[in-house]
């Protein structure tokens, strides 16, 4: 069963649909799920967590009942990292733990590298590459450059205007465990890429990313003009769980993360797809409760 959803208003205008489970004088962990899906991403992890933690997970912008503002430029990162910190500023909270899986987890990396002076003391990234190694890797690596190439063309608007999102994303949801997604969750989802508003909603993240992906047929090499992002070393604790069947994301995305995170911690879960929170529940949970208890403020 679903967590109920409250309606929170944020100090931009931008409202968002938000489970807010757990005690509330507990440590706060926020939940960022990613395309194509919603607060339910943790539906597992908030089940397990928020008898010990307050646990607040958005249907982020352009998602489900949330606000959907028209225009690419209201789904750049910088928007969205603000949506984060104005949605704790607005539940009252000073300090949390960052979780993030898919889109989620870039905007999870965004506001770790913002947050950790003051107000994010540790993170947890599913999936989701890091914002120093990815622009590298469309352009060396094959798997990534070929994955990389989806939802970024306006020529199907019309259509999912008209009738939303659900033929696009039949093969962005296969999965590796069938039976992990319940009947009740698919269509949950499914009624949710109906919604031609929300569709276009949630392409624009894609159309929004500064990161150029170049074209398949271009050298697999880095340009004479390539210029590496400038990012910040990471130095709160930092859980990465990695799903290496994920055919969207090849486990490349792990290579060199230690050279741009002080205190990281890599769990890898063999046998599974894109969507490890709730593919791989199991050893994920194990893994985020290891992670919590070795790095809990005393």
């Amino acid at each position: 069963m679903s967590a109920p959803l409250q309606r929170v208003r944020l100090g931009n205008g931008i409202e968002l649909d938000v489970v807010d489970a757990g005690p509330r004088d507990a440590p706060v962990l926020i939940f960022l799920h990613g395309f194509p899906e919603s607060h339910r991403t943790w539906r597992h992890q908030i089940a397990h967590l928020s008898a010990r933690y307050r646990c607040i997970a958005p249907d982020q912008r352009g998602y489900c009942g949330s606000a959907k503002p028209e225009g690419v430029e209201n789904y750049t990162p910088d928007k969205m990292i603000g949506d984060v910190f104005l949605l704790a500023d607005a539940l009252g909270v000073e300090r949390f733990t960052v979780f993030g899986h898919d889109w989620g987890g870039a905007v999870a990396w965004g506001v770790a590298l913002t947050g950790q002076a003051d107000r994010v003391i540790r993170a947890v990234v599913a999936n989701a590459p890091h914002p120093a190694i990815f622009p590298r890797l469309v352009w060396t690596n094959p798997a990534q450059r070929a994955a990389s190439q989806y939802f970024r063309d306006p020529a199907n608007d019309a259509l999912v205007r008209e009738h939303g999102l659900g033929a696009l994303l039949a093969r962005a949801m296969r999965t590796s465990r069938p039976a992990s997604l319940e009947p009740e969750g698919r269509a949950a989802m499914e009624r949710d890429w109906a919604d031609g508003e929300a569709g276009i909603a949630m392409l624009n993240w894609y159309r929004a990313s500064p990161v150029a992906v170049p074209p398949t047929d271009a050298p697999y090499e880095l340009p004479a003009d390539f210029r590496p992002r400038r990012v910040p070393l990471l130095t709160i604790p930092t859980l990465v769980i990695w799903a290496l069947d994920d055919e969207a994301l090849p486990p490349e995305n792990l290579e060199g993360l230690d050279d741009h995170i002080a205190d990281l911690t890599v769990e890898r879960i063999s046998g599974c797809g894109h969507f490890v929170t709730w593919e791989a529940p199991v050893p994920f949970n194990a893994a985020v409760d290891a992670f919590l208890e070795r790095t809990v403020q005393r």
